[in-house]
């Protein structure tokens, strides 16, 4: 009996040894703690008064006070930047998503000309900065409100256009390789069914592709929601968004850092709570196209 609770506790060969385990313990607790440490800062902050804020830094608040959460809302128009912000955001989510669906499954299931020319295409647009189409963009938008009509430039439309531009290539390109690792089985026994191309897709292949559709939304929407670049540009006082609607708390005469820090903890809720929800989804969408 000894022998075999000896054997029991002995160290795989497998297993690594005691130094990396520690070794690997203390790089993930500092890299946790220099994660959290802004995080803390910003908490912290959001929790003091503005003279307390503005002076000399103190790790432990003095005095705890939540009434920059309340002025938050009357110092800027929050809420109508929030609103702009969920609108844009959402409506470039939606689209970009849409648009990929249909894109990514006609590449992935049809061979038509030009089709590895469309793939580079796509592919070869997320190596550019975005500041090399901010002003293409804004001349674009100008000219087709002077001779349209249609204000594209300082509206919501024209900022949603604009993030389909960043967030619609990447979209396409990732759904091509999830959508490819879906086997084609599977459309060719809906077809046999009676389905048609749009009924394989909607009834067959959307629903097996959903961690890779949850993972394009949530790039575009997280792209859509932080971007400030465009939004400084193409908005205005009515469509401006939360990103831009942030510098508000720095006036001429003061600067609100507790307001700041409350507002930006606010701002962050919707995005970490929908990453928090489709994680998992999120994670088998990254990975299902490298591993299948």
């Amino acid at each position: 009996m000894p022998s075999k609770a000896l054997a029991g506790k002995a160290r795989s060969p497998l297993a690594p040894p005691a130094s990396f385990r520690w070794t690997r313990r203390i790089i993930l607790a500092f890299l946790t703690a220099f994660a959290l440490l802004p995080v803390y800062v910003m908490v912290s902050s959001s929790l003091k008064p503005l003279q307390d804020v503005t002076g000399k830094f103190q790790w432990i608040p003095s005095e705890i006070t939540v009434r920059p959460y309340f002025d938050i809302w009357d110092t800027v128009p929050l809420a109508h930047y929030f609103m702009n912000s969920l609108i844009v955001a959402g409506a470039a989510t939606v689209l970009s998503v849409t648009i990929a669906v249909f894109s990514a499954y006609a590449v992935s299931r049809y061979r038509f000309r030009g089709k590895r020319v469309f793939t580079v295409t796509v592919l070869s647009t997320q190596m550019f900065p975005g500041i090399l189409f901010l002003l293409p963009l804004f001349l674009i938008f100008v000219n087709i409100g002077n001779s349209t009509g249609v204000a594209l430039y300082g509206s919501r439309g024209g900022l949603i256009l604009t993030y389909l531009t960043f967030s619609l290539p990447f979209s396409i390109w990732m759904l091509i390789g999830y959508f490819d690792s879906i086997p084609k089985d599977l459309d060719e026994a809906a077809m046999v069914d009676g389905c048609g191309p749009f009924g394989a897709l909607f009834r067959v292949v959307v629903p097996a592709a959903v961690p890779g559709i949850v993972a394009v939304s949530v790039y575009a929407f997280m792209t859509a929601w932080g971007e400030v670049l465009f939004a400084s540009v193409m908005t205005n006082d009515e469509t401006r968004t939360l990103a831009v609607g942030l510098q508000g708390y720095a006036t001429q005469n003061d600067v609100y850092w507790n307001q700041i820090m409350a507002a930006s903890l606010v701002v962050s809720v919707p995005v970490v709570a929908g990453f928090l929800l489709l994680q998992r989804y999120l994670v088998a969408g990254l990975t299902a196209g490298a591993v299948k």
